[in-house]
């Protein structure tokens, strides 16, 4: 049989199922990958593009020396990953973070698959999880908004209870409608993108008695009701929403997504008692995000509340804060080390529902589960990333690294990756950035080996 006909089913057509089909296909194998919207939306997405981006349009640090994430993008550059390269491409201001044009990255990830000649896109909702007499090789990367009755299917397959969580989605203002007599441009201590200005954020600030005002308004305010079978689900702590976090202290916020350090109001030339800031959309620079705000108070009390907000008074809002279930596998007990469903290994899993959580991370698996797929078609034994690197460190955690009993869902951070030489010995341990930089170049290196020749698997410029 030619690498034409050893077809492999993707279902899903987010960020993990867009990278995971790009990853068989560059390979040289048939691929088919399914995604329901427009057929069946979800709460939600917008649109039908592949990888749209939901709740952030932040791919957070890009920095590969000193933060885990940005390690995770430099692998997966050197690895030939499609969610990065377009990232790349349709990039915005954000600091030393990596951020997206939503609408143009979508674009491009959908572009690239629908002109790949290995790729055939179905639209339509895939059920339950294929036979193997059906699909000898399948990857569900359908997300934290898996369709009920696929659930369901993988409930019955793998006997497990479900696991499931709350994400919330921020609110989107209209950069015209923000007062810059009260705001202004400034990135955390001056950092900036691509030796930019060091204002690649917006800054709202806030006295001691507007923050206060401000907490007992978020307190207060009327949120959604959820159903009976939702409230016990609890919340991914990365992704709190902004009256949860002002619920667990006064101060809690100014401790975290409102922390004023790294910042100076032009008008007082001091440091503000609090800040909102506001971070880049779109290219166009027309609409900004408010960072950290992911919320699940209702629409009425979010206008309300946020024009308290310091220069956000006339706020015009693009898109208002929302809040969705997601899914996640038991994945240390449920799937292999190499991402197959342990119960049928004619099935893998990629994304956040495997238990990663962020954009990145979800990416990754993808970008590994495809690999991975690609790997056995050719009758190649897959062969799994050295756990010195952060794709290794993080499908180490996922697939046994955790513990099962406890398993919750893990961004990358260097606590996954095994120590350094001489951690263990007082006298040579290094610390802080420096032993991020050591762990880094030592991931780099080992990386080298695994990813082997790269440019013609690189996403087209």
């Amino acid at each position: 049989m030619s690498n034409k006909d050893a077809k492999v089913l993707v279902i899903g057509g987010g960020l993990a199922g867009s990278e995971a089909a790009w990853q068989v296909a560059q390979r040289g194998i048939a691929v088919t990958l399914c995604e329901m919207r427009p057929v069946r939306k979800t709460d939600a997405h917008h649109t039908d593009g592949f990888a749209e981006l939901v709740c952030s349009n932040s791919f957070r640090s890009d920095d590969p020396a000193g933060n885990a994430v940005g390690l995770l993008h430099e692998e997966m550059r050197r690895a030939g990953s499609l969610i990065l390269a377009m990232g790349d491409r349709a990039k915005v201001p954000a600091g030393g973070a990596l951020a997206v044009d939503r609408d143009e990255f979508s674009r491009l990830v959908t572009e690239a698959l629908e002109n790949h000649p290995n790729v055939t896109i179905q639209r339509g909702e895939v059920t339950a999880l294929p036979a193997p007499e059906e699909w000898d090789s399948v990857i569900a990367a359908t997300g934290p908004l898996t369709s009920a009755t696929l659930t369901q299917s993988i409930l019955e397959t793998t006997d497990e209870a479900q696991l499931a969580f709350f994400d919330a989605i921020a609110p989107i203002v209209h950069r015209d409608s923000i007062d810059f007599d009260k705001a202004w441009f400034q990135s955390r201590y001056d950092k900036s993108t691509d030796g930019g200005d060091g204002k690649d954020y917006i800054n709202c600030p806030m006295t001691e008695a507007e923050y206060e005002a401000f907490i007992d308004a978020l307190i207060a305010g009327e949120k959604t009701v959820f159903k009976e079978w939702e409230k016990d689900t609890p919340y991914f702590e990365g992704c709190l929403p902004i009256e949860v976090m002002a619920e667990r202290g006064r101060e809690t916020l100014r401790f975290g997504p409102m922390k004023p350090v790294g910042l100076t109001d032009p008008r007082t030339d001091s440091r503000p008692h609090a800040v909102v800031q506001l971070r880049q959309d779109n290219k166009l620079g027309t609409l900004y995000n408010i960072v950290g705000f992911q919320t699940k108070l209702k629409y009425g009390a979010q206008t309300e509340i946020f024009r308290m907000i310091p220069g956000l008074e006339k706020a015009e809002f693009a898109r208002l804060g929302g809040i969705h279930r997601n899914t996640f596998l038991n994945s240390p007990r449920l799937l292999d080390p190499v991402l197959r469903l342990k119960a049928r290994p004619n099935v893998r899993f990629a994304g956040q529902v495997t238990g990663v959580e962020g954009y990145v991370e979800s990416a990754a698996i993808g970008l590994l589960a495809g690999r991975f797929a690609a790997e056995e078609k050719l009758g190649i034994t897959p062969a799994r990333p050295p756990e010195t690197t952060a794709l290794g460190a993080l499908l180490a955690h996922i697939t046994g690294g955790a513990e099962a009993e406890t398993f919750q869902p893990m961004n990358v951070n260097f606590g996954l990756f095994p120590p350094l030489p001489g951690d263990d010995k007082k006298k040579t341990r290094k610390r802080g950035r420096d032993r991020k930089a050591a762990i880094s170049a030592r991931a780099l290196e080992d990386l080298a080996g695994w990813v082997g020749p790269v440019e013609d698997l690189r996403a087209a410029e």
